[in-house]
């Protein structure tokens, strides 16, 4: 059920969010999680997933439609998931020509993000202790390995593409862990990718099934933890963003590729590196670092003044 009635504008921001979100979850190695989490609709999103439960099910199949929606939180799942479709159909072309022509600059400014994200989010921190301490320290270093990883190469059969979509959801939900990137781990991230710039249907139907199935099983057990480790699971999401800097670095060098059976390049083997000199691509290289940085803490600063408002 919806929470609070929101005006037209008040979805209008809703979607604007899922703009943000969908943007995010294009590119490997940032999460859409995290831009929920800094936009202020985190748990909120959680809940309204959590909302399509076995009672909604029951009262749809009795053909009780309208009783049936009157139990979710729709009106708030449509105005966001419309925002990440117009991201990821207006973006999805857009994003993979900078990935493949200018990844330095692309990855810049996604590693300020991700960086001023640590920041915002470690601010739902209560209290900083040992243990939270360790839980940051455990998510950094898993995330470090993981995101080194050797992408592998994977079947296309709508079995394996259904459980790339319910393994990768699961992860783009989850702030610091990139969605984008499983995909690119599992070998299925150009391939989903082309279907969205081809309009596959039957590509994206099988994924979209396979999100749908893992994100209602994941929710559930993560709104279970947060209600009950707020702290610690908190601490250890900021861990994965932190390690997950590791990916968004905007200097690599890449040590070995892999072309596919498509004719497509993959790198499966890269170092970071810091640039030797200065240069008019480092100085771009950290000017859009500092504006993505800048637009999360902007973002943060605007979702905690209207909640204040929304307060007083």
């Amino acid at each position: 059920m919806e929470k609070s009635k929101r005006s037209l504008l008040g979805y209008l921001g809703i979607t604007l969010r899922g703009v943000c979100m969908g943007a995010a979850d294009v590119v490997p190695g940032v999460s859409g999680g995290t831009m929920a989490f800094i936009l202020g609709i985190y748990e909120e999103l959680l809940e309204a997933i959590r909302s399509f439960n076995l009672k909604f099910v029951k009262t749809l199949l009795s053909l009780e439609i309208r009783k049936a929606f009157d139990l979710v939180s729709w009106r708030f799942l449509g105005a966001l998931v419309l925002g990440i479709l117009i991201a990821v159909f207006s973006l999805a072309k857009a994003l993979a020509w900078l990935l493949e022509n200018r990844p330095v600059f692309i990855w810049a400014f996604f590693f300020g993000l991700v960086l001023a994200s640590v920041l915002t989010v470690g601010r739902n921190i209560e209290r900083w202790n040992l243990p939270a301490l360790v839980w940051a320290a455990l998510g950094t270093v898993g995330a470090y390995f993981l995101v080194g990883m050797v992408p592998v190469k994977t079947p296309e059969a709508p079995w394996f593409l259904f459980l790339s979509g319910a393994i990768a959801i699961c992860a783009m939900i989850l702030p610091g862990i990139s969605g984008s990137f499983i995909l690119v781990l599992l070998g299925k991230y150009q391939y989903v990718l082309a279907a969205v710039n081809e309009r596959n249907v039957f590509v994206l139907a099988v994924f979209t099934a396979g999100t749908i199935f893992g994100i209602t099983s994941f929710v559930r057990l993560l709104t279970w933890l947060l209600k009950r480790r707020h702290d610690t699971i908190i601490s250890l999401l900021i861990g994965l963003m932190l390690g997950s800097l590791r990916k968004v670095w905007p200097w690599k060098k890449t040590l070995e590729t892999l072309v596919d059976e498509h004719g497509r390049v993959m790198p499966i083997s890269q170092v970071n590196f810091l640039p030797s000199q200065w240069s008019g691509e480092v100085a771009a290289a950290l000017a859009l670092a500092t504006a993505g940085f800048v637009v999360v803490v902007s973002l943060e600063f605007l979702a905690r003044r209207h909640k204040v408002l929304q307060e007083a």
